[in-house]
């Protein structure tokens, strides 16, 4: 269903330039965004009403190829990682796992997943991507009680269930910030943005990323070529979700 102003049913207020679909709490919003993108368009924010998690997902229009235009993914977790910190308890940290894990004080919370059209070249604009998240907004009831123990949750972190369809607003309304600052800054606004929440392995490694979103570290002195870590393949995993539970995993 598509929310619409004097709905009954919760909804969500988010700026002028997105629409809002909203689904039952068994739908699938990274799937569903996938399916209706070439459609919809750009600004369609599609969101899952439930309790145990924030789930929500986000359909952009890129003007660049899509070896680079993946790159939209930083832009998506800093407006997260943004959205997060403005809604947490004071002194709290929200980092990142490379490249698409959020973790709250060292925890892991959740992360962002970015899809593409299956059929689009590397050289050519893709019609759209697609931008999900899902949080871990509550004990899941399905979830055993030994694995509950070794993760983390917005709830048991110190938010108020008022602040998870809060942090939602607060990125949609972050994400449009970054694309302004990638626009008027160039990327390097974004990647230094993003990296400043990666934690460094060693001690004054040097860190960017490249035009097709990989991640390049090399070491103080080292004359060889930076070490490379593929943001494709790295998607490709995504380390940080569980299918079978269709949530974060724990730990």
């Amino acid at each position: 269903m598509i929310a619409r102003p004097g709905d009954t049913e919760q909804t969500l207020d988010l700026p002028p330039g997105y629409t809002l679909v909203a689904l039952r709490e068994l739908g699938d919003a990274f799937a569903h965004a996938c399916g209706i993108a070439a459609e919809a368009g750009a600004g369609t924010l599609v969101w899952v009403r439930r309790y145990d998690l924030v789930e929500f997902a986000v359909v952009l229009e890129p003007d660049e190829p899509l070896r680079s235009a993946r790159r939209a993914l930083f832009a998506g977790m800093n407006a997260l990682a943004d959205a997060i910190a403005a809604h947490c308890p004071p002194e709290r940290e929200v980092t990142f796992d490379w490249p698409d894990a959020v973790r709250f004080d060292a925890g892991l919370l959740g992360g962002g997943r970015l899809a593409w059209p299956t059929d689009c070249a590397e050289d050519q604009v893709p019609p759209w991507l697609v931008f999900g998240v899902i949080l871990r907004a509550a004990a899941m009831a399905h979830v055993p009680e030994v694995q509950v123990a070794a993760g983390v949750s917005l709830l048991s972190e110190g938010f108020e269930m008022v602040d998870t369809d809060a942090i939602i607003e607060s990125f949609s309304r972050h994400l449009m910030t970054a694309f302004d600052r990638w626009k008027e800054r160039g990327f390097e606004a974004i990647a230094r943005d993003y990296l400043e929440r990666l934690p460094k392995s060693k001690a004054g490694e040097r860190r960017r990323i490249d035009v097709n979103g990989d991640l390049l570290v090399s070491l103080p002195n080292s004359r060889g070529a930076p070490d490379r870590t593929s943001l494709v393949d790295a998607l490709g995993r995504a380390d940080w979700y569980d299918p079978q539970a269709r949530g974060p995993k724990f730990g």
